[in-house]
């Protein structure tokens, strides 16, 4: 075990003992996010949900009910979370944050962009957002001086996934997430482009650093 699972592991115990001694206490929501950190999204989601019914109002154990919700797989229960937040406070930026991710994750592509936009607005030092935004943003015909890459991937012809994952294999990482997004706009529902702009986004992330 490493030291950072140890310590996650104290964390947990601490929290657990004096949860039993309070049930009534807020610490239900430290302990949950100890939980998701620990990969018990199943217990983090519980237990949320159990101290939720008490403080229904409570916005960082909504917060974290989200979070281990994405991280269970659960992206629709979780978007249903973060809208309760952002009902009541329309500019919480986490939340903002992580609905972008969820939509994108989902395939809602022009959902994502929104709540990134309002990242951004609420944020301008998120440079991860702002690159996330260029990104997924719909792309405008190519002009008289684009390059061939660009007219082509201005040709709704070139908008498969085939072409996409070639572009994703020569290291193309943003024209394949051009082509998945442009896929995904009209068909959210289409399962391997949502796989592969994903695998995109993460080769991104690499090429970063």
């Amino acid at each position: 075990m490493s030291g950072d699972d140890q310590t996650i592991v104290g964390a947990i115990r601490r929290q657990e003992e004096r949860l039993a001694r309070d049930p009534a206490s807020l610490a239900f929501a430290q302990l949950a996010d100890l939980y998701r950190k620990a990969g018990r999204t199943r217990d983090a989601v519980a237990l949320c949900r159990n101290g939720l019914t008490r403080y229904p109002h409570y916005t960082t154990a909504r917060l974290i009910l989200a979070k281990a919700l994405v991280a269970d797989g659960q992206l629709a229960p979780a978007q249903v979370e973060l809208d309760a937040i952002l009902e009541a406070s329309p500019k919480d930026v986490q939340c903002h944050r992580l609905a972008a991710e969820i939509q994108r994750r989902l395939g809602h592509v022009d959902e994502a962009v929104r709540h990134l936009e309002a990242t951004v607005a609420l944020d301008p030092s998120d440079r991860e957002s702002q690159g996330l935004l260029s990104l997924l943003r719909a792309a405008g015909p190519p002009t008289g001086d684009a390059t061939g890459l660009a007219r082509v991937l201005g040709d709704d012809t070139f908008a498969t996934v085939t072409f996409g994952a070639l572009c994703l294999e020569q290291g193309c990482v943003e024209e394949a997430a051009q082509i998945f997004t442009r896929i995904l706009r009209k068909n959210p529902d289409h399962r391997e482009a949502r796989d592969q702009l994903e695998g995109a986004l993460r080769a991104r992330q690499r090429r970063k650093g």
